[in-house]
């Protein structure tokens, strides 16, 4: 007479198919692990450079070698460095918390405010070019004996608002670098792998935001037009 099979034999196999299964799976999910945890490294390593760096520009107070030119309207020529400061923001990803962005602002200033006398007509476009430059400013109008407008006053405050935003993807392993107003009155987004936004490339960043030199543009592509992009991770969000 056969014997029943064991009672356990059917949770031992089951058992030993779920293990392999769930070993499989933190095998495959540990390189995509590590892989967004190194660009989390990058990040705060970059994080602490700029803080310290922006602290002592900030006791320094240095001039800085660019000409701020907002069309025809006003030129702040080598404006100085005011103060700075740097934050961060991070999310929950993959199952482990990660920075989301981290952004730098400062200030520059220029020597004396600037007034503009314009024809009233054209007040408006040049306020939008003012709004757009984040430049602070008032605006008034100047009337005749008659109270006949007879022209517009701004009055602008020479100072420049700057800033660096670092955006990272961690499905495409890559960093959106976001600079505005730092050497014109513009915004440039540049696109750098998490390994190239090393101390180099940050000492080149400073070194633009003073003026000294223009290597940290050429250190990576325009966002978006490098053509190039690697795999999409799948990332478990939680």
């Amino acid at each position: 007479m056969n014997e029943p099979p064991s009672s356990g034999s059917l949770l031992d196999s089951l058992r030993a198919q779920s293990h392999e299964l769930r070993a499989s799976g933190e095998a495959a999910r540990r390189p995509i692990e590590e892989a967004l945890k190194a660009i989390d490294r990058q990040l705060w390593a970059a994080f602490r450079w700029l803080d310290e760096a922006l602290g002592h520009l900030g006791v320094i107070r240095p001039s800085v070698n660019h000409v701020f030119q907002l069309g025809t309207i006003l030129t702040i020529d080598r404006p100085q460095f005011d103060r700075g400061f740097i934050t961060y923001r991070r999310r929950t990803l993959g199952g482990s918390e990660l920075l989301d962005h981290i952004e730098m602002f400062y200030s520059l200033t220029g020597p004396r405010p600037i007034t503009l006398r314009v024809n009233p007509g054209g007040a408006q476009a040049i306020e939008e070019r003012l709004r757009a430059s984040t430049l602070p400013y008032h605006y008034q109008t100047e009337q005749d004996e008659k109270r006949v407008v007879r022209q517009g006053v701004f009055q602008v405050s020479p100072v420049i608002g700057a800033s660096m935003r670092v955006q990272p993807d961690y499905g495409l392993q890559t960093l959106a670098v976001t600079l505005r107003n730092v050497d014109r009155f513009e915004s440039v987004s540049l696109e750098f792998a998490p390994d190239k936004l090393d101390v180099p490339a940050l000492e080149d960043l400073v070194k633009l935001m003073l003026g000294e030199s223009g290597a940290f543009l050429r250190r990576a592509p325009l966002a978006g037009m490098n053509g190039r992009r690697a795999a999409t991770l799948t990332l478990a969000q939680s």
